[in-house]
Order: C-alpha cells, then sequence, then structure tokens
C-alpha cells in the first residue's frame, strides 16, 4: 500500500495542485495550511513524508522541522520554497530537512524527488513478530493467540489492529490511522468499525474489559498500547504483512 504525504502548505492553489499531484500516483494524502496544524498531524498521524513550505503562518517551515527532529522523529522532509539563495537552502538542511526543491519546479522532478525519499526510508520500519500482554502470547506472524494452554480465536482484523498498536511503540494510534492501514482505502467502514474492534479485542484479552490494562483510549485521538512485551524484526516485506491482514477476509 503506498504510504502516506503530509503536504504542509498555506496557498490553497498550491495545496490543492500537490495533493492532485500526488493523489493520482496513489499516495495517500493528508494537508495542513499552517504551520501549527502541521505539526500535530505529523506528530498524530506519523506519515511516511513531509512536504514542507518554508514560509508558513503560526510555525514556520525551519521551525517545524526542528521541532520534529528534536522530537526525534524521523521522517523524511522535502521542502517546497520560492527562496533559491545557498543560505536558504543551508538554512532548510540544517534545520534537519532531507531535500530542498525550489519554486516552480515540474512534477516529474517532484515526484522522483518523493520517490527518492521514501526509498531511503522504506526499510526501516520494525515489524512486530509476538506480543505478550500478561499471560498472553499473541503470534502475529502465525495469526495465533493463547492464554496458557488455551487458545484465543481472533480474526486478522483483530490481529493487524494489534500488530499496529505494537509497532506504534506506545504511542497513540488515531482512527484514521486504524483505517487505511487495517481496512484500506478502497473499503468503506467507519471510525465506529475501529471502535467496535477494540472493543472485541478487550472482550477476548482484558482482565476487565470495563477497565482495559492493555488497550487504552486516548480521548479525542485514537488508541494505545499501554505495555506489554514486543517481538520485534525488521523484514524487508513488513508493511505488506499488514496489507494482507487488511485484504484477508471480508468483514466489516
Amino acid at each position: 500500500m503506498m504510504p502516506r504525504v503530509l503536504i504542509v502548505e498555506d496557498e490553497p492553489p498550491m495545496r490543492i495542485a500537490l495533493q492532485d499531484i500526488l493523489t493520482a500516483e496513489g499516495y495517500r494524502v493528508l494537508t495542513a495550511s499552517n504551520g501549527e496544524t502541521g505539526l500535530e498531524r505529523a506528530i498524530e498521524e506519523k506519515p511516511g513524508l513531509i512536504l514542507l513550505d518554508v514560509m508558513l503562518p503560526k510555525l514556520d517551515g525551519y521551525a517545524l522541522c526542528a521541532e520534529l527532529r528534536r522530537l526525534e522523529i524521523a521522517v523524511p522532509v522535502l521542502m517546497l520554497t520560492a527562496k533559491a539563495q545557498v543560505r536558504d537552502r543551508v538554512t532548510g538542511l540544517d534545520s534537519g530537512a532531507d531535500d530542498y526543491l525550489v519554486k516552480p519546479f515540474s512534477t516529474d522532478e517532484l515526484l522522483a524527488r518523493v520517490r527518492a525519499l521514501l526509498r531511503r526510508t522504506g526499510g526501516k520500519r520494525r515489524a512486530v513478530t509476538a506480543l505478550t500482554l500478561g499471560d498472553i502470547r499473541i503470534d502475529l506472524a502465525r495469526l495465533t493467540a493463547r492464554r496458557g494452554r488455551g487458545t484465543i480465536h481472533l480474526t486478522s482484523k483483530e490481529f493487524a489492529v494489534l500488530r499496529l498498536l505494537a509497532e506504534a511503540e506506545g504511542e497513540p494510534v488515531t482512527r484514521e490511522r486504524f483505517l487505511d492501514l487495517v481496512w484500506g482505502h478502497t473499503a468503506f467502514p467507519t471510525t465506529r468499525t475501529v471502535d467496535n474492534h477494540i472493543s472485541s479485542l478487550r472482550a477476548k484479552l482484558e482482565p476487565d474489559p470495563a477497565a482495559p490494562r492493555w488497550i487504552v483510549t486516548v480521548h479525542g485521538v485514537g488508541y494505545r498500547l499501554e505495555s506489554g512485551r514486543a517481538i520485534l524484526h525488521n523484514p524487508d516485506n513488513s508493511g505488506a504483512g499488514l496489507r494482507q491482514n487488511a485484504v484477508k477476509e471480508n468483514e466489516p
């Protein structure tokens, strides 16, 4: 599945044009019209790439990029700006940007830069192969779950939800991200679908589903995995495994 790209651009014509170009190439696109919103979306949504304008209201592109790096968020950043001076490019790169593209630019060059940045980072994602929650052992490679000697029956979607929670390493996962990665952009679920699956998982895994210990609600955002021990590895097809779970069964 194509990665998500966050566009942070305050000029509507440019923002819409960039969104149309990337959407036509199959990318899933998020947008923000100022620096503060862009920073919030980058932290919450964890996109695969950010296209970042320099001259932004509320928080400029340099400051936004520097704050991402201060928070140790390693998402690749492609800066887009009308400033062509060498010192401007140096400032952008020093603030933590990975590449710099001066306006106006061609669609072909933009897409080439996007592909190059995504190739550099595509193999760094750590995939979870197993998860332990108290006395529950979940094998996310074989799609099995056990409590002691007993088997817990989980659907493939429930395994995919758990994988996404575990790979977030304690960070909140938004309902939109669940919908993107577990159900896929060709399906038509709602955020209530996510809530229903979380309720089902709690009923199967939590000692007290009414007071969850493992799968915790982050109000206004989504859910996070409170604790638990995950076993990680870094296979080349880690993203494909989650996508296979998204299409493996036909459930709402």
